[in-house]
């Protein structure tokens, strides 16, 4: 699945050509650098690791500078790798959005906003009591009961209490390219993706 890396700009809208506004998101997409090529008789199967965004050498690991040279490149902060690449790359092989066409579906991939410790009402869609009758005076955004009797005696697995929220990795499929603008390395996707701004996505077609 031929894919990049890119960095969430931020959220904008467009209008089309019957006047209507679409909401959209920029992503900084690339260039990114293959770094390595995986083979299967060497790693057991076949994929290209992209590099993206570069990072200063004195934070970067000798290992890790060794590793990016091979490549003819400086170290990279985020590395990806990209099974079943639609065409053939070598080391050190630049790819930029050109790979992208306007009006294909893409699927983005992100670490979504972290949120903290959140309520059952907010990290769940609890309902709360709603200030019922019974003497419910201070009970609006309770989870209510949560266990069993004297058998199990126990919280059960799995069950939706408070806790922290966000945080996770988040994959948007089927979002439409609405514009590549190659000369700045953009592509404006129609809806939100996850992620706050200048957070790193993974965009796959």
């Amino acid at each position: 699945m031929s894919g990049l890396i890119g960095r969430k700009i931020g959220m904008t809208s467009i209008f089309d050509e019957n006047g209507k506004n679409i909401p959209c998101t920029v992503i900084e997409a690339g260039p990114c650098v293959v770094t390595q090529v995986r083979t299967k008789g060497v790693d057991g199967y076949e994929a290209l690791q992209l590099g993206f965004d570069d990072k200063n050498e004195k934070h970067s690991t000798k290992a890790a500078l060794g590793h990016f040279a091979k490549a003819g490149t400086v170290a990279k902060k985020k590395v990806v790798e990209f099974q079943d690449f639609a065409t053939e790359q070598k080391l050190g092989d630049l790819i930029d959005v050109s790979i992208f066409a306007e009006g294909e579906f893409v699927d983005v991939q992100g670490v979504s906003k972290g949120k903290g410790f959140q309520g059952v009402v907010k990290r769940h869609g609890f309902g709360g009591v709603g200030q019922a009758t019974h003497g419910q005076h201070n009970r609006l955004r309770a989870p209510g009961s949560v266990g069993a009797s004297s058998y199990p005696s126990r919280v059960f697995k799995g069950m939706r209490m408070a806790g922290r929220m966000g945080g996770d990795n988040v994959k948007v499929q089927n979002l439409r390219v609405l514009k590549v603008v190659a000369e700045k390395n953009l592509l404006v996707i129609k809806g939100c993706i996850p992620g706050c701004n200048n957070s790193y996505v993974i965009i796959q077609k």
